[in-house]
């Protein structure tokens, strides 16, 4: 949520524009999710100048030409609302009373009424509704000559997960970056330096990068790059990024989400690479830095997500405790952390994120470890947060995504966890024929989810016919049942339709009395196991003349006559049914936002990276 963006450059970096080069890189944060945008430095008389527009980044353009700003140096942020409306006056930056610093700011801070109350009281006038004005004028009231001095001081007394960058007059040569429990990187270049809350943002320019962590403050000059905590000084090493550009663009599609919805058949491969043994019919990561004796003698799985990880993990948790037979508890992290978890020895944890910055599986992750687990991370971004703090990490490989609703970082994630249940039943009990089976259905994935694309035709004509209704249920058993969860949110998230994932079974227990002509039902029959238990609960929803749309495997016979309309997938085990049925959910979804005229790719009121609570 929120994305942050600086630049300074000497003149030996060139005749780069501060203002250009941070809008650029605040289009690079777009999917993170926004509602207004702003920028701030100081102009050729070194005083402090923002611009900031509610809307699109292309309105903060237009307003920046039209007053003709010009800087010497660029703080720039989107905002995602959380404390005050979507207005001008909210938007970022912000700046003290005495119009001396400004400041952009990421997070939540959660005790800023009360340091609001004690500035108030002090006479201080705020002129927004935000928890980041506190902290401008915090600083300001504290600074007596050192900003840096400022910094610490106020720094302790902010509770929250947050990063801040500011600039002060006093010291138009540098930029201060600050991240507590919230990501924000320094990018190192010739004569210039960058910040950014995704170090992709500016990898154009360099891959050089500082990762500030918790109560960290660097002063970021176009030459040195110093970090300090409240204390001190401190010695932090720089990491190289990654040697591949992530592209951005949505090539041929009209949206992001359609393309990484197509990109998935490739997405699947890259998360299969090198990760197979035939000859065994088990699982291999190098990047796993378990030992055999400690998986082997983990007693109990927890899996810790948040929204679409955590459908993946729930689908994980059928597989692991089918084919490896070990106990498998999945939480939702923003309640686990709240609940003072019970760890019990010979747990082992799996934290999934897409980003790595997701607040509450942190939080929840620092828990765990806190109460002596060992975890492991599945995450798509390599530096993230997670990645760095989990004793070892699996990447996705799913490549950049850009999308807020997310397609194959989930497809991405049941494939690497199929293959974790794969490594662990092989490591217990299950013989190499029943593993070569497995795998084998693996590696037909990526081809089987090329002819369920090239379905989508059939889909965006069934999509037109049901766009009309603003209700649904998804239902499912067994692996279906996670599965329908998330083609549920897929439907809540671009369509902006009411949509509820259930259990099949549980639809007699009171949510049957919602079905009606005007409710459709989304079927998800491709679990073999359970066909026949479902199409009872089908037959329940036609005789109260409910709609039903039915996802089920080719040949599987006996819906024709309940179903209104099918659509056919490939025949695979009942575990990876999960992952070709949500990309017909996917294209469902994104026909029906798209025929409903819904913003598909940033839906109103989501973020692509979650870093609040």
């Amino acid at each position: 949520m929120c994305g942050i963006f600086g630049y300074i450059g000497s003149k030996e970096s060139g005749s780069k524009d501060p203002i250009k080069v941070a809008l650029d890189g605040l289009k690079k944060l777009e999917y993170r999710g926004y509602d207004s945008a702003g920028v701030a430095g100081f102009d050729a008389q070194g005083k402090l100048a923002t611009c900031k527009e509610v809307g699109k980044i292309a309105a903060l353009e237009q307003a920046v030409k039209k007053e003709k700003l010009s800087l010497q140096l660029a703080i720039a942020q989107t905002r995602w609302a959380t404390h005050g409306k979507v207005t001008k006056v909210n938007a970022h930056p912000h700046v003290d009373s005495q119009n001396t610093l400004a400041l952009v700011h990421n997070g939540i801070i959660e005790n800023y009424e009360i340091l609001r109350k004690q500035l108030q009281e002090k006479g201080v006038k705020f002129v927004s509704d935000t928890d980041t004005e506190v902290i401008a004028q915090l600083i300001a009231s504290n600074y007596e000559g050192d900003i840096l001095s400022a910094v610490q001081k106020v720094l302790p007394q902010l509770k929250g997960s947050f990063a801040f960058a500011l600039i002060h007059q006093d010291f138009p040569d540098r930029i201060l970056a600050v991240a507590h429990e919230a990501p924000l990187t320094i990018g190192i270049g010739n004569h210039e330096a960058f910040i950014s809350s995704d170090p992709n943002a500016f990898a154009f320019y360099t891959r050089q990068a500082i990762y500030l962590t918790n109560g960290e403050i660097a002063i970021v000059k176009a030459d040195s790059q110093e970090v300090y905590n409240t204390d001190s000084q401190i010695s932090k090493e720089s990491f190289l990024l990654g040697e591949e550009l992530q592209d951005i663009s949505k090539g041929k599609f009209e949206h992001f989400t359609l393309k990484e919805i197509h990109e998935q058949p490739q997405a699947i491969r890259n998360a299969l690479l090198s990760r197979f043994l035939p000859e065994y019919g088990t699982a291999l990561f190098e990047e796993l830095n378990f030992s055999a004796v400690e998986l082997l003698t983990a007693e109990r799985l927890l899996i810790l997500a948040c929204g679409t990880s955590w459908h993946a993990g729930y689908v994980a948790a059928y597989m692991l405790e089918d084919r490896a037979r070990i106990p498998v508890q999945v939480e939702i992290s923003s309640e686990f952390r709240y609940k003072n978890p019970i760890v019990l020895p010979g747990t082992f944890v799996i934290a999934i994120s897409q980003s790595g910055e997701t607040a509450d599986t942190i939080a929840a992750v620092r828990e765990v470890k806190a109460k002596g687990a060992r975890v492991l991370a599945l995450c798509n971004v390599h530096g993230s947060t997670l990645a760095r703090e989990a004793d070892s990490t699996i990447f996705l490989k799913a490549g950049a995504e850009i999308g807020v609703c997310s397609t194959k970082a989930f497809t991405s994630q049941v494939v690497v966890l199929a293959l974790f249940t794969l490594l662990m039943a092989r490591m217990r009990h299950m013989g190499k024929p029943e593993g070569q089976e497995f795998l084998n259905a693996l590696l037909k994935l990526p081809d089987q989810v090329q002819l369920v694309l090239d379905q989508s035709d059939k889909i965006q004509a069934l999509a037109k016919e049901y766009a009309k209704y603003d209700n649904f249920f998804y239902l499912g058993r067994r692996h279906m049942f996670p599965t329908s969860l998330e083609g549920a949110l897929k439907l809540k998230e671009i369509a902006y339709i009411n949509a509820n994932g259930y259990p099949a079974g549980e639809m007699k227990h009171g949510p049957i009395a919602l079905i009606n002509e005007n409710c459709p039902t989304v079927a998800l029959c491709a679990n073999t196991m359970t066909f026949e238990k479902l199409k009872s609960n089908l037959m329940e929803i036609k005789a109260r003349n409910g709609r039903i749309f039915a996802i089920a495997e080719e040949g599987e016979k006996g819906l024709e006559g309940v179903a209104n309309e099918i659509i056919f997938i490939p025949p695979t085990i009942d575990e990876l049914a999960a992952i070709l049925t949500t990309v017909v959910t996917q294209l469902f979804a994104y026909y029906i936002a798209k025929e409903r005229g819904a913003e598909i790719d940033h839906p109103r009121n989501l973020a692509k990276s979650v870093t609040v609570e």
